[in-house]
């Protein structure tokens, strides 16, 4: 599927917790389209003509999945282009993204007893396919989630959409269960899994020696990394 650009607007702003805000997002000309799992690039840049060199952008994950008409990211104020995005970005503030991006789900893996682990906001390309017809093609999936505390969890509507999905969940929260145990998740799961991993640069790499010295093939851990 060929990347394409979209003059789009922004429709909704909103900022749960200090520093993190979801933007809900319409295309002002064709339909968005992509997979679950893929990412977008944003450009503030909105006397863009379309035609012209692509300007300075920056690339999230999406949230939404693809039977939705608009798109959804959330994002940490991080580094410049975020805190550019926080300061100048309101309702009907009109952007260009160009999408999509990324085969995060579309790499060769097995369906059963699939390990996905996120950390943050690195959940939110699980939730384009957890909130998707082709999770149900998963069987037995275990699904670990951490945050800070329970006010950075501001993903409970996709992760309650299903109770099917409910019941493969399990959330840690860092100031009353500490940080997620990656060598816990191994012993509760086997080696011949696949595991994908999305979350801080910090998180996946340790989390991926860990797996590899416990005996996971390197070919089994797909990682959402493109940061």
């Amino acid at each position: 599927m060929l990347a394409k650009k979209y003059k789009s607007e922004v429709v909704s702003v909103i900022n749960p917790i200090e520093g993190i805000y979801t933007l809900e997002i319409k295309s002002l000309g064709r339909k968005f389209k992509f997979q679950p799992g893929q990412f977008l690039h944003l450009s503030l840049d909105n006397t863009y003509d379309g035609i012209g060199q692509w300007p300075d952008s920056r690339c999230f994950s999406m949230r939404s999945n693809p039977t939705e008409e608009n798109i959804k990211i959330t994002y940490a104020v991080k580094g410049r282009f975020t805190k550019k995005m926080m300061e100048v970005l309101k309702v009907g503030s009109e952007i260009w993204l160009k999408l999509p991006y990324g085969d995060l789900f579309a790499q060769k893996h097995n369906k059963n007893n699939t390990v996905f682990i996120a950390g943050g906001t690195g959940i939110t390309p699980f939730l384009s396919l957890f909130t998707h017809l082709s999770f149900n093609e998963y069987i037995n999936p275990k699904i670990y989630l951490g945050f800070r505390s329970k006010s950075y969890n501001n993903y409970k509507d996709e992760l309650g959409r299903s109770s099917n999905l409910t019941k493969y969940v399990k959330i840690f929260y860092e100031d009353d269960d500490g940080i997620i145990d990656i060598n816990k998740i191994f012993y509760e799961n086997c080696s011949t899994s696949n595991y994908f991993i999305s979350g801080p640069p910090i998180m996946i790499n340790i989390f991926m020696k860990e797996l590899i010295f416990n005996g996971v093939p390197k070919e089994n851990i797909l990682t959402d990394d493109w940061e």
